[in-house]
């Protein structure tokens, strides 16, 4: 797996200057598109989308600097459809326009080719298994949250605790299979996985009872789930399973991650500092 990534980021290094077709690198990687971007951000710690535009960026820097090419030149070749627009990427990336970097000699920044490598670690096992479950529904109450990669989230924690207790309890009611009792549903992830992208969070149940009319609700449709637990301080140790499923579970296992809701089932300790948790991920084998 490490290989193909690599030789995807090859792919990406020889064609800066041309279209980057995502089809393309999923082939190479001998897996899926989303799935491919999905493990790039949490591998890379940074959206796919990003690491191209800062590497062209970097290329497109010594290029000004170099004195060779008109600034026009420049742009068009790395993909920017006029000056303007080349010169606002520039200035996000490098702190400073490519006229004045071109007229000054100015520092700018550079963002590193990437590659993989394998680090042994291992040091704890991940439970895991993998479930076929029928289609089912979840139905709760939702909000457009922000994501949030480590601490809490704000916007989450405050629409949860908006939910009454009344409310919750009925909730609790209607759960009638795996995962059960309350859990959060992360749905329409924005497949970077970037900090500050919103999702669709549901606070809801897995079930089949009808939908009562305060509720909202999504139909899942049937398919394989790949099920992990965890335990320790919360927020943390749910954020870093998130975390250690795209990075250590999926290059070491033949599946790869679908589109679909992220099922999170969690169970706090008296004292709320700690949780025991259930991840409930949509995946297909990494054959298909």
């Amino acid at each position: 797996m490490l290989d193909r990534l690599n030789e995807a980021m090859e792919y990406i290094e020889r064609n800066l200057d041309q279209r980057i077709e995502m089809t393309e690198l999923a082939r190479i990687a001998v897996t899926s598109e989303y799935h491919f971007r999905r493990m790039f951000s949490a591998l890379a710690g940074i959206p796919l989308s990003e690491y191209i535009r800062r590497r062209r960026l970097t290329v497109a820097g010594a290029e000004v600097l170099g004195r060779g090419s008109t600034l026009l030149d420049i742009a068009t070749r790395y993909g920017y459809g006029s000056g303007e627009s080349f010169a606002r990427a520039f200035r996000a990336v490098h702190g400073v326009g490519p006229g004045e970097a071109r007229r000054t000699g100015a520092a700018l920044r550079s963002q590193p080719r990437m590659s993989f490598r394998l680090i042994v670690e291992g040091s704890s096992s991940m439970r895991y298994r993998v479930v076929e479950k029928p289609a089912f529904r979840v139905v709760g109450k939702k909000a457009r949250v922000p994501l949030v990669h480590e601490g809490m989230n704000p916007a989450l924690v405050a629409f949860i605790r908006s939910i009454g207790q009344e409310t919750l309890r009925r909730l609790e009611e209607l759960s009638d299979q795996e995962p059960r009792g309350l859990v959060g549903v992360s749905d329409k992830i924005d497949d970077s996985r970037a900090e500050g992208t919103e999702l669709d969070y549901y606070h809801g149940v897995v079930t089949e009872a009808p939908v009562p009319e305060d509720m909202e609700s999504r139909t899942v449709p049937a398919g394989t789930w790949a099920v992990f637990e965890s335990s320790g301080e919360f927020p943390r140790a749910l954020q870093y399973l998130w975390r250690d499923v795209y990075t250590q579970w999926f290059p070491s296992n033949p599946y790869r991650s679908v589109p679909g809701p992220e099922i999170l089932s969690t169970r706090l300790s008296p004292d709320g500092k700690t949780a025991d948790a259930e991840l409930w991920i949509p995946v297909e084998p990494a054959s298909r």
